[in-house]
């Protein structure tokens, strides 16, 4: 009987990363396919925590350096490359093991979930009308299922139904349960992890650290003079963002620095209240050595 695939999420920071290189060393023939829609970018290397070429060396690393920051790349883009790096594992007899803390990609792994494309026209024009109940109300004549499936305040969602299915011509429920729905029967094991806010908080603030001692600055400088610089997504990434702000004149090195792991912490609850949503996630939490977690899933793993 084949394992299944072990899918490795949780907030950033949090050593997923750590427990996925352990469990593959402790394993040979586990390979790791990143779910991080920030090491997709080739040169991106020390903000995004990207494994080092040691560590590539030791175990294979799949699903980073797969596009120039200048570009963009999406879930659909991910997930076509995902299909494909799993298959080259399985075909050279080996489990794959995808860790990272992008939620939507997650999904697109796990759940086989293909998002509808963008209109940005239709988008804007909806943006200009103001009421938020209006458009609910659009939405329920033209798709009564996603309109049930959303509070008639939430924007946001409304929005994105809206132009989907105006500009798909279909409706917006038509393209599957949505987010909203795990499908119990998905042939992976997910495996979250955790540890305590105050010890995750440490652990942001220290990576940040490192990184500037490793070279972080330098790196996006060198990313910024490139002729094509950094493309819209690419750029939002959390410490380059605010690192360019530096390097333009716009913060100094200590407000930028500080302001990163602000946000990054943030976005460090975010994804903690994304994952816990799963309830297909068992949760790990380490006290600030994650390497215990990869003993405990270690008398699992040949399961």
């Amino acid at each position: 009987m084949t394992c299944p695939p072990y899918v490795i999420v949780g907030p950033t920071a949090a050593g997923k990363s750590t427990v996925a290189l352990a469990l593959a060393e402790a394993r040979p023939g586990t390979e790791v396919l990143s779910v991080d829609s920030m090491q997709v970018y080739r040169g991106m290397d020390i903000g995004t925590a990207k494994p080092t070429a040691d560590e590539q060396a030791r175990v294979p690393h799949h699903c980073i350096d797969l596009v120039e920051p200048a570009c963009e790349f999406t879930v659909v883009d991910y997930q076509r490359v995902a299909t494909t790096a799993r298959a080259g594992v399985e075909s050279r007899g080996g489990r794959p093991l995808y860790t990272g803390g992008t939620g939507l990609y997650v999904r697109a792994v796990v759940d086989a979930l293909t998002p509808p494309g963008q209109y940005p026209e239709v988008a804007a024009s909806l943006a200009e009308e103001p009421d938020t109940t209006a458009l609910h109300r659009r939405l329920a004549e033209m798709d009564p299922l996603a309109a049930a499936r959303m509070e008639p305040t939430n924007r946001r969602r409304i929005v994105r139904a809206l132009e989907v299915t105006i500009g798909a011509g279909r409706p917006f429920s038509s393209f599957g349960a949505g987010l909203d729905h795990y499908d119990a029967s998905a042939p992976f094991r997910l495996v979250g992890v955790d540890c305590p806010t105050e010890v995750l908080d440490a652990r942001i603030e220290q990576r940040y650290a490192v990184q500037m001692e490793s070279g972080f600055l330098d790196e996006v400088a060198g990313l910024l003079e490139r002729p094509r610089g950094m493309g819209r997504t690419a750029a939002q990434a959390l410490g380059y963002k605010e690192l360019a702000a530096h390097l333009r004149g716009e913060l100094a090195r200590d407000e930028a620095l500080d302001l990163a792991v602000r946000r990054t912490r943030r976005f460090a609850r975010r994804q903690r209240s994304w994952f816990r949503r799963d309830p297909r996630i068992r949760w790990l939490v380490h006290d600030g050595n994650p390497v215990a977690v990869a003993d405990a899933l270690l008398g699992e793993w040949d399961e």
